[in-house]
């Protein structure tokens, strides 16, 4: 999987986004009237970033995650301020190489793939690891 940089969660200059935001629910089974009635605005980098200066976007390719909902293409938003823990999704380095792996912490450090064609990448102590951050939010695109 290959990661590309695509910058800062927000910039100064940059003006803020307000889209719809519909007070009701979707279903996903039987559809039902639709509601015209819409709750308020949604800015989608006050809902889904925490903590703007430590947090950034970045472009996924490749199949290894597209068992966490992560397919080629998606964007991704990483939160550098997280502690990284058992199970989360992150970003690092690992021998000078960017990934997006799950981590396991237990029983023995190592980072696998969200699909059961790729073996997982074991952290041995000799191995140049670090951790840049932690998923929080992947934007797909169908």
């Amino acid at each position: 999987m290959n990661i590309d940089y695509l910058g800062y969660a927000t910039e100064d200059n940059l003006p803020k986004i307000r889209i719809p935001y519909f007070l009701h629910t979707v279903r996903v089974g039987w559809p039902s009237p639709a509601d015209d009635y819409i709750e308020r605005p949604i800015d989608l980098n006050e809902y889904l970033i925490k903590n703007i200066a430590a947090t950034y976007f970045v472009r996924v390719s490749g199949d290894s995650m597209i068992n966490a909902h992560i397919g080629d293409g998606a964007i991704l938003i990483v939160d550098r301020s997280i502690e990284m823990k058992h199970r989360k999704i992150i970003i690092a380095s690992i021998d000078g190489s960017f990934t997006c792996k799950r981590l396991l912490i237990r029983p023995k450090k190592c980072l696998i793939s969200e699909n059961p064609k790729y073996s997982p990448i074991v952290i041995e102590k000799e191995s140049e690891f670090t951790y840049a951050g932690t998923v929080i939010a992947a934007i797909n695109t169908y």
